[in-house]
């Protein structure tokens, strides 16, 4: 059956800190009486990860835990959680939430204006960042980000934050195509967004 919405988060040894990433998950979800299921990708994780997200599953049927054939990587957990989700519109964000799940309105907002994908940028309101990077992570994000702007002719600021929404049908036609498993996830995102496009 269909749902309104499915939150995705990819995870590799997250058990020290998924248990609050989960509480505010799902605690949001309770506030705004939506209609979600939460995802957690387990990749391959050596930790209790998996063990925690089956606990919280067994209070909370929203939650399940998804299992990667061994450590494969964000891009791939992210592509996994993804495909099997059942949402109308669905959600991933980064377990460590740098940028807060209550944002995930302004997402929605803009998938309603008729936006097939919408981005979180961590640049905007850096003062919402519930956990700042490094000044020497924000300086290489930001010369990453500029490059590939030049390169591949991307018009994003910040196409490695870890919190964006998609339709369903986006997910569809863009998902397949991606091939990229780890760290090069985001930008081949963007990437196979423009060619889902003019294909």
């Amino acid at each position: 059956m269909s749902i309104t919405y499915s939150i995705v988060i990819p995870a590799y040894n997250e058990g020290e800190r998924l248990g609050a990433t989960l509480e505010k998950v799902l605690a949001c979800v309770n506030q705004r009486g939506w209609d979600t299921e939460v995802i957690v990708v387990n990749d391959g994780s050596r930790d209790n990860t998996a063990e925690l997200v089956r606990a919280y599953a067994e209070r909370d049927p929203r939650l399940r835990l998804v299992e990667n054939p061994g450590n494969r990587g964000k891009g791939y957990s992210v592509r996994h959680g993804v495909l099997q989700a059942r949402g109308d519109i669905i959600v991933f964000s980064d377990a460590d939430l740098s940028s807060p799940i209550e944002e995930m309105p302004k997402l929605l907002e803009a998938l309603a204006a008729g936006a097939d994908i919408a981005v979180g940028s961590r640049w905007m309101q850096a003062e919402l960042q519930s956990k700042r990077q490094s000044l020497a992570r924000q300086l290489f994000g930001r010369v990453f980000n500029l490059l590939l702007r030049l390169i591949l002719g991307l018009r994003f600021k910040d196409t490695q934050c870890g919190f964006k929404a998609l339709t369903r049908q986006a997910a569809r036609a863009i998902l397949p195509l991606q091939r990229i498993d780890g760290w090069g996830f985001d930008p081949e995102f963007f990437f196979s967004r423009a060619s889902s496009a003019s294909g």
